[in-house]
């Protein structure tokens, strides 16, 4: 049985990459959400990791970038040449390389951190080569988005009924949130990107729905109800990570924090119903409210389809 703390083993393992030159003056270490996909830890602990390497000068922060290791800064013929050994000497930065990067920046550190400029200093070079590839941060956010979706396929052999094909639809595009919180915030009904491998879900929960008498107001309505839920549920996703990260508590951590402040309240009397829900605590998170509203919504599909 281990008896090493996690983050103290996060600390080792990061000053051992320091030590050997895995990472150098000036390179940028893993950030709190990085640590929790590699680690397996809670957001608290990525940050106490990181906390405890700052308070000990191994590492900094850098405004714009993220912590750093501290150091002198690398001359730009030594970045230039670590770079050259990522990538391979004298190859240019593709379009790929962008959409990567600005993936990477949006996953770990939330879409705000996202610039044309913080991608080329990702990269290691002048931000205008990158119009090169791509016509601004627009498109990037398009090609971000068409990426995620490519990344989870649809199935080619449909499931066996309408409400299964919906649910397996619906739970497919919430893991890919799930995978890229920032998503959520990209993603438009009303202004749906064209982004072919978005424009397929659409086009899958559709054919689910043809040929069960409702009119094409009614299936496209449907259709946009399914997928708004989804993303509606999922726009919680990164807000509570930065707020996790901000806090260094989890949802449970910061709702026993309020614990006197809501007892407080319910105590005046003027909620009721409110106070008697509470003396059995009810476990309300963003994966009980997702699976609760996809149920309800497939049982009102199912009362129209048989009407």
């Amino acid at each position: 049985m281990e008896s090493t703390p996690p983050y103290l083993r996060i600390v080792e393992e990061l000053r051992r990459r320091i030590a050997t030159g895995e990472l150098g003056p000036g390179d940028r270490v893993p950030s709190t959400r990085q640590i929790v996909r590699e680690w397996g830890v809670a957001m608290a602990t990525a940050s106490r990791a990181l906390t405890a390497l700052r308070q000990e000068n191994v590492v900094r922060a850098v405004p714009g970038v993220g912590m750093v290791v501290s150091g002198p800064e690398p001359t730009p013929a030594d970045r230039g040449a670590r770079v050259a050994a990522r990538r391979g000497s004298g190859r240019g930065v593709t379009r790929d390389q962008v959409v990567r990067t600005a993936t990477e920046i949006a996953d770990t550190e939330g879409l705000a951190a996202l610039s044309m400029r913080r991608i080329a200093t990702e990269l290691d070079v002048p931000t205008m080569s990158l119009y090169r590839q791509v016509r601004g941060k627009e498109q990037v956010l398009l090609l971000m988005a068409d990426a995620a979706f490519a990344a989870h396929r649809l199935p080619h052999a449909f499931p066996p009924g309408w409400r299964a094909q919906l649910e397996l639809l619906c739970r497919i595009q919430w893991s890919i949130y799930r995978r890229h919180p920032w998503l959520a915030q990209v993603i438009s009904l009303t202004r749906p990107l064209m982004a072919p491998h978005a424009v397929a879900h659409t086009e899958w929960a559709l054919r689910a729905l043809a040929g069960h008498g409702l009119d094409q107001h009614a299936q496209l309505h449907l259709v946009a109800t399914l997928a708004n839920h989804v993303r509606g549920t999922a726009i919680s996703l990164e807000r509570e990570a930065e707020a996790e990260q901000d806090t260094g508590l989890t949802d449970d951590e910061w709702m026993q924090a309020q614990a006197d402040v809501l007892a407080a309240l319910l105590t005046a009397g003027e909620f009721p119903h409110l106070a008697r829900l509470t003396r059995s605590p009810v476990d309300l998170n963003v994966e009980s409210l997702f699976e609760f509203g996809l149920q309800r919504l497939l049982d009102g599909i199912a009362d129209l389809l048989e009407q």
